[in-house]
């Protein structure tokens, strides 16, 4: 059925949602199910001397406390591809703070809960680094941390006319999505099954069978559903690997769901990043060299580098350029993607510094950018689509840019302080490869089946829009099935990937699936059109269960050709409390070109969601570190704090239609992390347009307006 694609349909599992029928992984029961607690350490360095779980051993229920000297010996080093080391109980090494030090086995939760807290554990401390101030950079060795060059940025920089060269900071910052993580680990003699909280579940099954030296076939990981991901379960984490390992040593299946504070351990998050950008341009505005340098916080055993300043390479135009990544290792978790991992950050501090030199040449924030727009990425690609201009001129005009007067502190609202400000967005197209099978049985019915997860984005709603238009029927008659290693290969729900990817394989496999039903028709096209019945007596006449297309799809040498990105522009209007130093977020206008927008109601509430988690990175979110010890401070929903509604206007996103016939069979663009992309640069900008106080280290909270 034409038109199925784009439409706004509603979700298709959200009456499973709303009545409480979808599965999540903590929720999962299965025969002889007992529980698991893990026990976190309470020092950054050190050793544990000893474990004394006498008392709990003796608790009622208890059935067995894991710790290093009687845990199953497994492989838990990194290999690659977003991979950690994982410190599940193989040493007595503690290497940052909250890591898992032991883990209580017991009947029920409840008691498995008591139990842990009367494990009493005895350290050797060792002297941490806590400080990222005090920490050296050092150059990592992956394609991330290898240095962009064109031109001589440094010379460049000595001899423009207008300058900007300052530092920004992000802390570090938690996901704390709605679900905790959970799994659930079963063996039945060496065959595991798995129900995990995961963005990526063949990610997950090969990190497993590796940690357990058994062959890929023998692991089953299933994530039918989850309660938001943003990154944080994009990889395999400890827990899941420590489940597995208890369920082994008491030979029962064991559940282990992480509570709030605990969200705050072994799950990575957002590393604390500092960026120097300069910029030098003519007095016109016109850049003449981008130097953007960032140092981020990784572990003391792992490395992470998110790629804070590639977007520099793509989002304007310059002769001259540099970008380098750094890492400091601190005693501290290892870092991990957080919705646009390098771009929220990267855009913070490009953004801010453009705003900065909008001001310094008196160009408009706006003009300054399309001034400085540009056809061809840094290694000089041609970009597959480039709609940034189309994006910046939609949005000013439904937000009202030009009522801004350009002075700072300079428009009110009564006795508030009233600012306007903007950023500009990009964020890559990526796609991996994937697979599909598309079966059409005979009571006309179809099923659809991909490893993929959906996180709440809305893939299992999407995807039965994409085969049933194939197809030619409607979405009831479709069932989309996703999130277990059992259905063909599927990319992590990560990067923005997913829907290209596994989209494009369930387009093909849907394509295969018609082309087959037309077989069946003598070349009949009209006996395609007939509807689910006709379809059916299709199926019936040719004496099969089902007839099945199957496809393999995964990026070809557009990838080298052409720089694929999509493009957007966020504008912000706050109110600034001069005396309180308090900020209110009051209008949020944003519009993007993603290509083509596979279902419109989906794509908004992604956007939403960016704009929601940019407001909270410019204002309120941050994981504060005490440096004595190394210990989070703040772990916990009272105290690192989010935005809740009251902090959210209503928000306003515009789908600029763009058609890019190069990135993939289906013409999309990942959207799930482009919405944050230039949010909390947009919100800083603004509350310097309101106030004349530039705060370049986030969040922006009242002690720092008020100094």
């Amino acid at each position: 059925m034409s038109g199925l694609v784009g439409a706004p349909i509603d979700r298709v599992d959200g009456r499973l949602k709303v009545t409480g029928a979808a599965t999540y992984s903590a929720e999962v029961q299965v025969p002889g199910l007992v529980y698991g607690v893990m026990v976190l350490s309470t020092v950054a360095s050190g050793s544990v001397a000893r474990v004394d779980a006498d008392a709990a051993r003796k608790a009622p229920g208890v059935i067995e406390v894991m710790t290093s000297a009687n845990a199953p010996r497994v492989d838990t080093k990194g290999t690659g591809g977003g991979d950690r080391t994982l410190m599940a109980l193989q040493d007595d090494t503690v290497r940052y703070d909250r890591q898992p030090v032991a883990v209580v086995v017991a009947d029920t939760f409840e008691r498995a809960v008591d139990a842990a807290s009367l494990v009493r554990v005895r350290y050797v401390r060792a002297p941490a680094a806590t400080s990222f101030e005090r920490e050296p950079d050092y150059q990592p060795q992956s394609a991330l941390g290898a240095d962009r060059h064109k031109g001589d940025a440094q010379a460049a920089l000595a001899q423009a006319a207008v300058k900007i060269d300052q530092t920004y900071v992000v802390p570090a910052e938690h996901h704390n999505p709605m679900e905790p993580h959970a799994t659930v680990a079963h063996w039945e003699g060496d065959r595991l099954t798995v129900y995990d909280a995961t963005q990526g579940i063949m990610q997950a099954r090969r990190k497993l069978a590796a940690a357990f030296g058994v062959p890929e076939t023998n692991v089953r990981v299933i994530s039918k559903f989850i309660g938001g991901g943003f990154g944080g379960k994009g990889s395999l984490w400890p827990h899941a690997v420590l489940a597995a390992m208890a369920a082994k040593l008491v030979d029962r299946p064991v559940k282990i769901v992480l509570s709030r504070p605990q969200m705050f351990g072994s799950v990575g998050f957002r590393p604390h990043t500092m960026q120097r950008v300069a910029l030098g341009a003519a007095r016109d505005g016109r850049l003449t060299s981008i130097i953007h340098q960032s140092s981020a916080q990784t572990s003391v055993f792992d490395e992470f580098i998110a790629g804070t300043g590639m977007l520099s390479t793509v989002l304007y135009g310059t002769p001259n350029l540099l970008v380098t990544h750094r890492l400091r290792k601190l005693n501290a978790a290892t870092p991990t993607f957080m919705r646009a991992p390098g771009e929220a950050c990267g855009s913070f501090a490009l953004e801010s510094a453009m705003d900065e030199l909008a001001y310094a040449t008196g160009i408009d924030p706006v003009q300054l950018r399309l001034i400085n727009d540009t056809n061809t990425d840094a290694e000089g690609r041609p970009f597959s689509s480039r709609s940034l201009r189309e994006c910046l001129r939609v949005a000013a005009e439904r937000f009202g840019w030009s009522r801004r007067d350009p002075r700072p502190a300079s428009m009110r609202d009564g006795r508030l302080l009233v600012g306007l400000g903007m950023a500009a967005a990009t964020y890559p197209t990526h796609r991996s490869a994937a697979a599909a099978l598309v079966q059409v049985r005979a009571d006309g019915s179809v099923v659809v089946r991909s490893s993929g997860v959906d996180i709440g984005t809305g893939a299992y709603t999407v995807f039965t829009q994409v085969a049933a238009e194939q197809l030619g029927l409607p979405v009831e008659r479709v069932t989309m099935e996703l999130g277990d290693s059992t259905y063909p290969n599927a990319p992590n729900a990560g990067g923005s990937q997913l829907t290209a990817s596994a989209g494009s394989a369930i387009k093909l496999a849907a394509l295969d699936a018609r082309a087959k039903l037309l077989a069946l028709a003598g070349g009949n096209a009209a006996l395609l059109r007939g509807g689910p019945e006709a379809i059916a007596a299709l199926v019936q006449r040719a004496g099969v269960a089902a007839v099945e297309g199957t496809s393999d799809a995964k990026p070809g040498e557009e990838q080298k050709t052409f720089a694929q990105h999509a493009f957007g522009a966020q504008f912000v209007e706050v109110r600034v409390d001069a005396d309180l130093g308090t900020v209110r977020v009051v209008r949020f206008v944003n519009a993007f070109a993603c290509g083509r927008i596979l279902n419109e109601k989906t794509a908004k509430s992604q956007y939403l969601g960016g704009a929601v988690w940019g407001i909270g990175m410019a204002l309120l979110e941050h994981t504060r570190f005490d440096e004595r010890s190394g210990r989070i401070m703040n772990a916990n929903l009272a105290e690192y704090l989010v935005p809740v509604n009251a902090d959210v206007p209503a928000v306003e996103s515009i789908i600029v239609p763009e058609d890019d016939p190069h990135v993939n069979e289906l013409g999309v663009k990942g959207i799930g992390e482009i919405g944050i992309v230039g949010a909390a640069a947009a919100v800083a900008n603004a509350v310097y347009h309101a106030t004349g106080k530039r705060v370049r280290d986030l969040p922006i909270t009242p002690e720092k307006l008020l100094a």
